[in-house]
């Protein structure tokens, strides 16, 4: 799915008015529809609602809902704050309907010392601003947000939290933002939902399809993407009938230091359940044993050094290669990251300690391969790319280095976000607070390297490897509670995520 700016969205609103064709009123009333489709099935009807409008297109989409709210028989208090003496015409045409309706209780909010105060019982509909505004809000409005925030009331934002950006943020007054417990947006979601900084705004966020154009959105051009199920399973390979090991390629892992060789066991286990022909894991000869007999179905190439990896094996033999899980940053083993991205032939799969050698010899980065892919968390990233000030820039500063450096990033956290070399992200939609844990970035790095020797792109691999990787990160924590997942979950869960993939 498509990330579009504001503009877009407000051009594809016109697009589909014009060739549906449908009045601008009715497709904010088709918009407001949706909206009380959720609230409907969502919020009790002994609960008060509040409905705050400001006085464009957003209030319009309030006025609407508050009306057809109020026809399904909830207890509406609908507030319209008269900051301005002007109003959008939709606004006009959903306030003259809702006037004509007399058991409705309508508040006209001209200053702060008449704004009602809210219960903490309440549902506040939160119909103030939407995308038009380009900068931050003050006056009225920000105090009205103030109060908003200050209530314990259950806020629901339509469209997007009034006073957030749609995208760039880093101007904003974050002080004059409402803070949402649910966002319901339409048609495509808001690059700034997806970014951590904005969560506390935006809060949970619902997808309602307005029915614009599909055409028209198919048709503009993006660098941003919001990858679902659907996606997923356009370019996930069947296997054929007549497959055998040895068209899924061989895997070489390049993991494990003393008291690490447990990164070794969950990216062995995680590769070979992604598909991989063959796998071999390369350790220090601490690992042999446990290797062995832990993931007995993979072969062991040892190095000549006890605690860590000072032997770079031939590598000409794979069809896949990754490296950095529990290896550390032994003298001897950053030599073998230098010499494994200057000899190798085919993209190479870098994680963990090796991102941290790369960060500490940034004159390497031009030697990687190209369309490698690099798998760094928060941290790791910064040391090796730089501190951003703010998630935008942060997503500006990935996609500069993936383009300079014609490598994939696979940037992981909430909504993980793969940058590739031609400039584009996008975000995953798949995985859970309780992935958060010790190993689970091994497991990606296995799952990548088994999609890779399988036959995968890098591109598909990062795509499909991210999504497969969060999906069986959510299945485990249904199972076994956020709490209390382990990356090991997340092994056991792979086949589980594939078989939901697969139809």
């Amino acid at each position: 799915m498509k990330i579009l700016s504001a503009t877009q969205i407000r051009n594809a609103d016109q697009y589909t008015i014009a060739h549906e064709p449908i009045s601008s009123i009715d497709l904010m009333e088709r918009a407001a529809g949706k909206c009380v489709e959720w609230i409907v099935e969502k919020i009790d009807k002994k609960k008060r609602i509040r409905i705050v409008c400001g006085l464009g297109n957003n209030g319009g989409d309030g006025l609407a809902i508050a009306r057809l709210l109020h026809k399904k028989g909830y207890n509406i208090h609908l507030v319209i704050i008269r900051y301005s003496d002007k109003t959008s015409d939709d606004f006009k045409i959903n306030e003259e309907r809702i006037r004509k309706i007399k058991k409705l209780r309508i508040h006209d909010a001209h200053s702060i010392s008449d704004f009602p105060s809210f219960e903490d019982t309440d549902v506040i509909i939160d119909a103030i601003l939407g995308s038009g505004l380009a900068k931050p809000i003050d006056g009225l409005l920000y105090d009205v947000v103030q109060q908003i925030n200050e209530s314990k009331a259950f806020v629901i934002s339509i469209d997007l939290p009034s006073g957030l950006f749609p995208e760039n943020n880093t101007n904003n007054n974050v002080k004059g933002i409402i803070q949402a417990y649910v966002t319901l947006t339409f048609q495509v979601p808001k690059l700034s939902f997806l970014l951590p900084q904005n969560y506390l705004f935006v809060g949970e966020w619902v997808l309602l399809d307005i029915g614009l154009n599909k055409e028209y959105l198919n048709s503009l051009d993006s660098s941003f993407y919001f990858m679902e199920l659907n996606d997923i399973q356009q370019i996930l390979k069947p296997r054929s009938k007549f497959a055998h090991k040895g068209n899924f390629g061989h895997a070489l892992l390049i993991s494990g230091s003393f008291g690490k060789i447990g990164a070794a066991i969950l990216a062995s286990k995680a590769c070979l359940r992604s598909g991989a022909g063959l796998l071999t894991t390369h350790v220090p000869q601490c690992g042999y044993d446990i290797i062995q007999k832990t993931v007995p179905e993979a072969m062991c190439s040892v190095d000549d050094e006890k605690e860590f990896i000072a032997k770079l094996p031939d590598i000409s033999k794979y069809n896949a290669i990754a490296v950095g899980p529990g290896i550390g940053l032994n003298e001897q083993t950053q030599k073998i990251i230098k010499l494994l991205i200057q000899n190798a032939a085919i993209p190479l799969i870098l994680d963990a300690d090796a991102l941290n050698i790369l960060s500490e010899n940034k004159t390497w980065l031009a030697f990687i391969p190209r369309y490698s892919i690099l798998t760094p968390h928060p941290k790791e990233f910064e040391r090796l790319a730089g501190k951003p000030t703010n998630d935008y820039e942060r997503l500006q500063i990935q996609k500069e280095f993936s383009v300079k450096y014609s490598v994939y990033i696979i940037y992981k956290g909430a909504y993980s976000t793969i940058s590739t070399p031609t400039g584009k992200l996008y975000f995953n939609s798949t995985g859970n607070p309780g992935m958060a844990t010790g190993g689970s970035g091994d497991v990606l790095t296995g799952i990548l390297l088994g999609l890779i020797a399988s036959g995968y792109s890098s591109f598909d691999a990062s795509i499909i490897g991210t999504y497969i990787h969060g999906l069986a990160g959510d299945i485990a924590a249904h199972e076994k509670g956020e709490t209390s997942l382990m990356a090991g979950d997340i092994v056991d869960f792979i086949p589980n995520a594939f078989n939901k993939i697969i139809v």
